[in-house]
């Protein structure tokens, strides 16, 4: 017997956002001190990629001036 009351299902959006609003408290989330030595890590590789782009790239414009007679 049914009482005449119908549960309807939540809508997409609402499901979407409850899910996940639910993995994210899941999360291991990290300490400062492990976000900012992380961030360290990151820019530290930054760096060291961009010097050696740029080496590469100023290794490449001389040579190709001199392959094509700048």
């Amino acid at each position: 017997m049914t009482t005449g009351i119908q549960r309807r299902e939540p809508s997409r959006i609402t499901r979407l956002f409850r899910e996940t609003i639910a993995e994210l408290r899941k999360v291991t989330w990290p300490t400062r001190q492990e976000a900012v030595s992380l961030t360290w890590v990151v820019i530290i590789v930054m760096i060291i990629t961009a010097i050696i782009l740029g080496g590469l790239d100023a290794l490449f414009f001389e040579f190709f001036g001199w392959l094509f007679g700048r």
